[in-house]
Order: C-alpha cells, then sequence, then structure tokens
C-alpha cells in the first residue's frame, strides 16, 4: 500500500470522528503549548537576571570584613573593622589588575526638602564608584576628588528619591536637602537603573562624597567596604589575587592563614542566579510535560478504540491482500498526524499565551527556536511512543478472526 494512499486513508478515518480526534489532540495542544510558556518565562527570567547583575557592573569585585570570633560564637560577616583607608589606598596603588576602585561607607538618613520627607540610604565613595557601578548622570554633574578633599556636602540622587521630594520630573539640581538635619546641596541626578536582580530599587540612592560621609555624618574612622573594577572580566581572577595578596600582607596574615576579609565577584551572584533560574526552568517545563505525557495516554486510548471500532475493516484489508506492517503503519501514521497537528497548534497557542503573560502581568519572556523545536519533536515522539501499541495490536490481528468479529 503506497504511503500517498495511507496518507489518505489516515485523513478520511480522522475525519469521520471529528469532535473526538479533536479532543484527543487537544492534550497534545495544552501540553506543547504549556511547555514553550514555561520555558519563554524561564529563560526570559534567566536573561533578566543576567542583565540587572551586568548592569551592577561586570567587572565588579567588594571586599568585606570577615565575620569575627566573640567568645568562640562567629558573628555575621562585615561584623569585624577590619578595612581602613589605608587599606583601599593600597589596593588602588599595588594592584595593576584594578582599574577603578572606592572605598565606601553606607548609612540611612531621614531626608527633608520643604515639606516633604524621604528615608533612603546614603552611600558614601569616591568619583570611581559611578564608572565601577556603571552609573549615567542624568542632570548635573557628579562630584570630583576635590570636593571630596573639601568635605563639601554635596551629592548626587537617585530618580525615586527626586519622586518623593520634588515630584515626578522635577529637576532638583541647585536645590538643597537635609539629610538627617545636615544641609546638602543637589549637584547631580542619576539616569534610571529599576530594579537589580534581588528586587532592590535602585534608583532610591543618594550618593555623596566618601570624607562628608565619614566625618561629617558617621564620625567613624573605619570603612565599610571597598570596591573595585578590574580591568576586564577575564582579569577578575587575577584581581582577586592581587588584592588578596595586598591585604593579607598588610594584616599580617601568612600565606597558609585563612584572609580576615572576604572577595566578593558579581561572577559568583551570577552563577548562584543563573543556576537557580536554570533549575527552575527545568522544574517548569518538567510539569508542563506531564500534561504531553496525558495528551500521548490519550492518543493511545484512542487509537485502541478505534482498532476495536475497525476490526472487521481491518480484516477485510488483510483479506483482500494487505500486509501487517500496511495496517501497523496506517494506525502509526492516524497518531502521527494526531500529535503532528496537535503539535503545531500548539506551538501557537503557546507563542500566544507567553505574550498574553508578558502583556498582562509584566514578566520577562524570550521564545526561542530551541523551545519551538524542542517541543514539536517531543510530541512527534509521544504520536509514535504511545501509537505504536495500538498500531501493532491491529497488524497483528487474526484476518479470519476479524472477518468474523461484530
Amino acid at each position: 500500500m503506497k504511503l500517498r494512499n495511507q496518507l489518505k486513508a489516515a485523513i478520511r478515518s480522522l475525519a469521520k470522528n471529528k469532535m473526538r480526534t479533536f479532543l484527543t489532540m487537544l492534550g497534545i495542544i495544552i501540553g506543547v503549548g504549556s511547555v514553550i510558556a514555561m520555558l519563554a518565562i524561564g529563560q526570559g527570567s534567566r536573561e533578566s537576571i543576567q542583565a540587572q547583575i551586568a548592569n551592577l557592573g561586570t567587572n565588579l569585585l567588594t571586599i568585606y570584613p570577615s565575620a569575627s570570633m566573640t567568645g568562640g560564637v562567629r558573628m555575621e560577616a562585615g561584623s569585624s573593622v577590619k578595612l581602613t583607608l589605608d587599606d583601599y589606598k593600597a589596593v588602588a596603588s599595588r594592584c595593576p589588575a584594578v582599574l577603578f576602585s572606592t572605598p565606601t561607607v553606607r548609612t540611612s538618613g531621614q531626608l527633608i526638602a520643604g515639606s516633604q520627607n524621604w528615608r533612603t540610604s546614603v552611600w558614601g565613595v569616591f568619583p570611581d564608584y559611578f564608572f565601577i557601578r556603571n552609573l549615567n548622570i542624568d542632570a548635573g554633574n557628579m562630584f570630583s576628588t576635590a570636593d571630596d578633599k573639601s568635605v563639601l556636602k554635596v551629592c548626587v540622587i537617585g530618580q525615586t528619591v527626586i519622586k518623593y521630594l520634588f515630584g515626578e520630573g522635577a529637576d532638583p539640581v541647585g536645590k538643597q536637602i537635609r539629610i538627617n538635619k545636615i544641609p546638602f546641596v543637589v549637584i547631580g541626578t542619576i539616569a534610571t537603573k529599576g530594579q537589580n536582580a534581588f528586587g532592590q530599587d535602585q534608583d532610591d540612592i543618594v550618593i555623596a562624597p566618601f570624607t562628608t560621609v565619614q566625618e561629617r555624618m558617621l564620625t567613624i574612622t573605619y570603612i565599610n567596604s571597598i570596591m573595585v573594577s578590574a580591568t576586564t572580566e577575564k582579569m577578575i581572577p587575577e584581581a582577586t589575587d592581587q588584592i588578596t595578596q595586598v591585604l593579607k600582607e598588610r594584616h599580617r596574615l601568612g600565606p597558609s592563614e585563612d584572609p580576615d576579609f572576604t572577595i566578593r565577584s558579581q561572577a559568583d551572584i551570577s552563577s548562584a542566579a543563573t543556576a537557580t533560574s536554570g533549575i527552575l526552568t527545568i522544574l517548569l517545563a518538567s510539569i508542563a510535560s506531564i500534561s504531553l505525557l496525558v495528551g500521548g495516554i490519550g492518543i493511545m486510548n484512542i487509537m485502541l478504540v478505534s482498532v476495536t471500532e475497525r476490526t472487521r475493516e481491518i480484516g477485510i484489508r488483510m483479506g483482500v491482500g494487505a500486509r501487517g506492517r500496511d495496517v501497523l503503519l496506517q494506525f502509526l501514521i492516524e497518531a502521527m498526524m494526531i500529535s503532528l497537528i496537535g503539535g503545531i497548534i500548539g506551538v501557537g497557542v503557546g507563542v500566544f499565551a507567553s505574550e498574553i503573560i508578558a502583556g498582562v502581568m509584566k514578566w520577562p519572556i524570550t521564545i526561542s527556536l530551541q523551545s519551538i523545536v524542542l517541543s514539536f519533536l517531543f510530541s512527534t515522539a509521544i504520536g509514535i511512543f504511545f501509537g505504536w501499541y495500538p498500531a501493532r495490536k491491529a497488524a497483528g490481528l487474526n484476518p479470519i478472526d476479524a472477518l468474523r468479529y461484530e
């Protein structure tokens, strides 16, 4: 029996029971659509996290003091005061793999401008901080090294601070705000950054000269952390080694002794976030794939019913010369057609559902050709796998018994 005739026979057979065929196909449609939508959400989330982490500065390294020991009990990270301005100067001058660097001190403060007030974090940094964090000045200017040496009370503020102190779209440059009752002049504003990978608002910030915050606001002599940017992303390991060597030497620690500081890189955060997102994507796709399996079971069920209903037809065909493999191929083609057509429709449903999710829920999605091909091939494999047993059963019927079947 020619393949073309078998295709025609399969189409006629499926067309006889349109509603049953559609309902059988529905399991495959829902399964393929679900897989594509779940993979789009997972991939979109992963790319969004990677983009936001890169937005913090791809070559960023942050040095924190390690946890201290008190009475044999280890305190939280950063509780030991071990980093000083001299440590920062040594790192900045003796580490060739470091391009930009800044000491940081931070506090929170109540901001007041006229009758409006807002509470946010205040960072004291050197001008290199803007290059390390890829911050762009939207209006005005950033402060200079000379401003820091002069301990000037000037600051640069984010868009969220502008919104709550001056109103949406206002220009605060040149205006005065009070931070914990200390007057500061706004000399610049930061372009919108949005939320980072951890849901924190990067626009809700005040940045001021390091010395001003350290001496006039906090009155401390140590620093909270050191931020540096490696010359290139490939130089991050080299920069880490150089910083470790310099600080261990300054803190009089031997080569075999554990450092009393911690160096964290964006690569570590990115790897952890990507791994977590990848696991979530696999989990979502696995859950969605269950509906594909259910659809495959539906195909097997309907094909078994079809074999029973068409037993006499099978006997007649075998009686006029059809071989077992011809009957096997015909029923297998019917199962594959159900899964293929369902897979094609399911791809469209999955893409449409992904766009709806992105539009309504504002979730980032990425529909890749790979996910579409994977879902389509999976649906085809489901049709072959679950259609094989009914087709084999039909091919194995005894022609005499089939002709006697009522």
